[in-house]
């Protein structure tokens, strides 16, 4: 089937030493493997840019949290101003419900212990999501270079049958054989140097992402385990926007200062 796809797509009259062609002399064997790299190279291309989506979705959501969530008066407000299905979203819906929860246990467990393994787990949930896809990624890497050798090996063992049968080394002989090799290892580096970049940049990306989820989470449990009397200061630029009224003779104590107040 795909031999005569190949066929029908070849000019007549081209380059007889050009892509199709050698594709076609390659037979099943180079053709298989033609196809295998690019399909792994179409799908590392869509890792890659779902990926990313999915982080800069993530990375606006944390503006939107450092500029209204704590300025709210209780958790459930604040999760009402984030997005529905938001993963700062879902780490504040478990922890309400693991706080509510731990009123149903009746086996003593520490209120901290509970509140921190169910974030935990909420972030751990949230960071497998963006980690998925990145495995392939790193496989693709790590064995598109020896792929588009086993293509290599084939053109090669090809070219030296064709010698043998000829009887001499020219060049109209291996010429097509040795092209064909050259290709496939050209076509193994061209899928594995973007997927291994891909991965790269990815994990770094994923690697701040998590670190602003902990950040966020370690904030929450603050939040729970003080019955709110804990929190991080609402972001600057919020503040300015709306200024909350002092009473007289009250001053800012050196905590909210530092960016954590607590009530009494």
């Amino acid at each position: 089937m795909f031999t005569t796809i190949l066929a029908a797509a070849a000019p007549k009259g081209g380059n007889p030493y050009g892509l199709l062609p050698a594709l076609r002399e390659g037979g099943l064997i180079s053709q298989t493997v033609f196809g295998i790299l690019v399909l792994m190279l179409f799908v590392s291309l869509y890792i890659l840019f779902t990926k990313l989506f999915e982080q800069q979705k993530i990375i606006n959501q944390a503006k939107r949290v450092r500029a209204s969530f704590w300025s709210s008066t209780s958790l459930r407000e604040g999760a009402a101003k984030l997005e529905k299905n938001s993963a700062y979203r879902q780490i504040v819906d478990d922890g309400i419900e693991a706080q509510e929860q731990y009123k149903l246990l009746t086996d003593p467990v520490e209120a901290h212990d509970w509140l921190h393994g169910s974030l935990k787990r909420s972030e751990d949930a949230i960071n497998s999501s963006l980690n998925g896809g990145l495995a392939f990624l790193a496989t693709t890497g790590a064995t598109a270079p020896f792929i588009g050798l086993f293509g290599t090996v084939i053109g090669i063992y090809r070219a030296l049958i064709k010698i043998g049968a000829a009887g001499q080394a020219s060049i109209d002989a291996v010429a097509g054989p040795v092209g064909e090799a050259l290709i496939m290892t050209a076509l193994g580096l061209v899928v594995a140097v973007p997927a291994v970049l891909a991965y790269n940049f990815l994990q770094r990306r994923n690697k701040a992402i998590a670190e602003n989820l902990n950040a966020f989470s370690n904030d929450v449990l603050g939040y729970l385990a003080s019955d709110g009397k804990v929190r991080p200061a609402a972001n600057a630029a919020a503040k300015k926007a709306a200024p909350v009224a002092k009473p007289a003779g009250t001053t800012t104590t050196a905590g909210q200062a530092g960016g954590v107040q607590t009530r009494a």
